[in-house]
């Protein structure tokens, strides 16, 4: 794909009817042969768009007008294109725990959690936030994270998680302020509620934080894998990350997470995770599937906001 396609598909599969200003950078990027350039004097995995809108508003850029955002970026392309050099998404959306709950609720308790790709590690409290499905609430505190379910009844509780831990290539830590605003400029421009979202999370997570390391899927999983305490169930899981990692190296980690003890939950992109045969997706925007020991179990949306299990 060219970059003026990366920008089209964004548009299309995931900010249509979710987020109406990206949706029109996207569009503007696409189409202008200026900006394209620029980006094309980056390694392909620095050209997304995630990857240039956070950037942009983590300096305090324009996302809400095409023109103005224009402007910014080839006035200040030096700094911007710095920034996405050094810098990856990596969106730490605990909203996601909604669609993972129902597959991590029904797995032998206690837990102990890995997750790959975990960035700050909101997601690795499952057990800490609430969940509102339709008129089932499930747990309590905040954050409450609402999502509808199809094909599946709410889990009756949260699970039990006794370990945490998290691997990532550069772990984020959210009690420090620049690794947050990282974290907030990732969050869609009109998605206020993910914003509260983010700061009752982190609040959770800084008041006890998960054991993070710095590492790679492939190389450094089984010695962390190994840490797990023996009696509880090791999950080894992650959301939107494979579409980031190259060909050979999701290969490589789905081969090797088939060996270690436990499960595997994968949240991911079809196209980053191929599964032989699946059922259509709803219709209203881009879907992940959500699978368990590489079963294909449901489509879920990118936040978490709705999971719709298969027949």
């Amino acid at each position: 794909m060219t970059t003026a396609d990366i920008y089209l598909a964004f548009a299309d599969r995931e900010a249509r009817g979710v987020s109406p200003a990206y949706e029109r950078l996207s569009r503007a990027v696409a189409r202008d042969e200026e900006l394209l350039a620029l980006l094309d004097t980056l390694p392909p995995a620095k050209r997304q768009p995630n990857l240039l809108f956070g950037v942009v508003r983590l300096g305090g850029g324009p996302v809400d007008d095409p023109a103005a955002f224009r402007a910014y970026v080839l006035a200040r392309w030096p700094e911007i294109a710095a920034q996405m050099r050094v810098r990856a998404t990596q969106t730490n959306e605990a909203g996601r725990c909604a669609a993972l709950l129902p597959v991590l609720a029904a797995l032998p308790q206690p837990l102990a959690l890995l997750e790959v790709g975990a960035s700050a590690g909101l997601c690795l409290y499952p057990d800490r936030y609430a969940y509102r499905y339709g008129d089932r609430l499930v747990g309590d505190g905040e954050p409450v994270l609402d999502c509808v379910l199809t094909g599946v009844a709410p889990p009756a509780r949260r699970p039990e998680v006794v370990w945490r831990a998290g691997l990532d290539v550069n772990p984020l830590d959210v009690t420090d302020p620049a690794d947050l605003a990282w974290l907030d400029a990732l969050i869609w421009p009109e998605h206020r509620h993910r914003r509260e979202r983010l700061r009752a999370a982190a609040a959770v997570a800084g008041s006890d934080p998960p054991l993070l390391l710095r590492g790679d899927l492939v190389d450094d999983l089984p010695a962390l894998a190994a840490r797990a305490p023996a009696d509880a169930t090791l999950v080894v899981f992650h959301s939107s990350v494979l579409y980031q990692v190259p060909p050979a190296r999701r290969s490589a980690f789905t081969a090797l997470v088939g060996t270690l003890p436990g499960h595997w939950v994968a949240n991911e992109d079809p196209a980053a995770l191929p599964h032989a045969t699946l059922p259509e997706p709803p219709a209203g925007g881009f879907h992940n599937v959500l699978a368990l020991d590489g079963r294909p179990l449901a489509w879920t949306r990118g936040h978490g906001q709705a999971a719709t299990w298969f027949a």
